[in-house]
């Protein structure tokens, strides 16, 4: 069976004159000998795979013609870690140390989608209890504000404005100090489990948030400073990048590179999940569908997200101390976590319990550590509003301890689409504007 071949050839456009290739087949490499061949000068280069636009290794093949991009391509799969089959291969629960891996940047969301899909399965949605919901939501929100720091501090930075990276990282300190309080860890936490959340917010957390908050508005405030009267950001940004609505819902894009073309879908408001349904917040939308748009839309979904966040350190002062976990003996796993003296693991007396005086215990306890619990045959898709976007999850479960399949809808993955139609017609230096205002983050491109 013979190897299908690249083919180039050159034609006259019929309306410019003007002669261009048409390509078919083969790799690109292969294109670009083929071109050489034919005698007409054609520029390809790299821009990657270890670009500093890319938060991440995003190979993008540019071909130009002096400093306009005439063809744009973009490559992944350098990041590739397997997470998605290695998560066949682990209990239910062990599976969120998988998924919080993939965008390493919004870690809780992953865990959030993928918890709420198993939850479906095991028929204990309503189950979940309400202090353990408005804890996620929480996360989630502080997670979304951490996330657009770091699209707008990398944005600036590549842009040669290093202080608006100092500013946004600084700002981003503020929310990770209160990951490490409450999980134990700043990023890829495995906190949100199937059924609640590993354990309750410590003492004092509530108030350590508020004070957060404050600072964090501080730093917002220099970030608008820095960025939204600066004549040569507007001119870098400004009708770069462009994408209208008919383009984003051709390819399937969601998140703030949507609504800045005019329609506000926002998962959180069209199928809400974890309450999102009682919580007061707006969301943003522009009509401009450029670069500048997107730095504009994050800026205001950080405020929104402070706003709710506000509205659940309200709803946990409020309600007080309560169970984070199902009651579900045979699904809360760790059984009654609390935090030792070592600062991990299960408290003493509950140890010493199930080691000295409930032989049943330390069994059942055994057997749903190692052996996880059952989640009955069906499948599900799960979707919630992830700082880039859509992130569904579709869980296929034979009635096992582990998943029978579990794939995820990555934003970054179908956002990624829109590299080429963004950059072609433009310039080299707008590549960079037009990928960071896409904020790709190429752990959850790659999986």
């Amino acid at each position: 069976m013979s190897t299908p071949h690249a083919t180039a050839h050159l034609v006259d456009d019929e309306t410019t004159g003007v002669p261009t290739f048409e390509a078919s087949g083969g790799d690109w490499s292969d294109i670009a000998e083929e071109a050489a061949r034919l005698g007409e000068e054609r520029i390809v280069v790299n821009m990657g795979p270890q670009h500093p636009s890319t938060h991440g290794v995003l190979r993008l093949m540019l071909e130009i013609d002096g400093e306009t991009v005439t063809e744009a391509r973009a490559g992944i799969g350098y990041l590739h870690t397997g997470i998605e089959k290695n998560m066949e291969f682990r209990t239910w629960t062990q599976g969120v140390t998988f998924c919080t891996r993939m965008d390493y940047v919004a870690p809780l969301f992953q865990e959030a989608a993928y918890c709420l899909g198993v939850e479906k399965l095991l028929g204990i949605t309503d189950d979940v209890p309400e202090r353990a919901t408005v804890i996620r939501v929480l996360l989630m929100e502080l997670n979304r504000i951490a996330s657009h720091l770091v699209c707008l501090a990398t944005g600036g930075n590549e842009l040669g404005a290093t202080t608006i990276m100092t500013v946004g990282f600084t700002a981003r300190e503020e929310v990770l100090r209160i990951f490490e309080l409450i999980t134990g860890l700043r990023m890829n936490h495995a906190f949100i489990r199937p059924g609640g959340v590993a354990q309750d917010i410590p003492p004092g957390a509530i108030d350590t948030i508020r004070e957060a908050l404050t600072s964090m508005r501080h730093y917002f405030k220099q970030l608008e400073d820095l960025m939204m009267a600066n004549p040569i950001l507007h001119l870098r940004l400004k009708e770069v990048g462009y994408l209208g609505l008919s383009g984003c819902m051709a390819l399937g894009i969601t998140g703030p590179v949507l609504r800045s073309a005019g329609l506000p879908y926002d998962v959180r408001k069209a199928a809400p999940y974890c309450g999102y349904e009682t919580y007061d917040f707006e969301v943003p939308v522009a009509t401009e569908a450029d670069s500048w748009a997107r730095v504009v839309l994050r800026m205001e979904e950080c405020y929104q997200s402070m706003n709710i966040v506000e509205q659940t350190l309200d709803r946990l002062q409020k309600m007080g101390p309560g169970p984070v976990m199902v009651g579900d003996k045979k699904i809360a796993w760790p059984a009654q976590l609390a935090i030792g003296s070592d600062g991990m693991g299960n408290s003493l007396d509950h140890i010493k319990e199930i080691m000295g005086t409930s032989m049943e215990a330390l069994i059942h306890h055994f057997k749903l550590v190692t052996e996880g619990f059952r989640v009955p045959a069906g499948q599900v898709f799960q979707t919630v509003e992830h700082p880039r976007g859509e992130l569904g999850v579709h869980l296929v479960s034979d009635g096992g301890t582990r998943p029978y399949r579990a794939h995820f809808r990555d934003p970054s993955f179908n956002n990624l689409q829109a590299v080429s139609i963004m950059c072609e017609g433009g310039q080299v230096a707008d590549v960079v504007v037009a990928v960071a205002s896409l904020d790709p983050v190429l752990g959850g491109v790659d999986r």
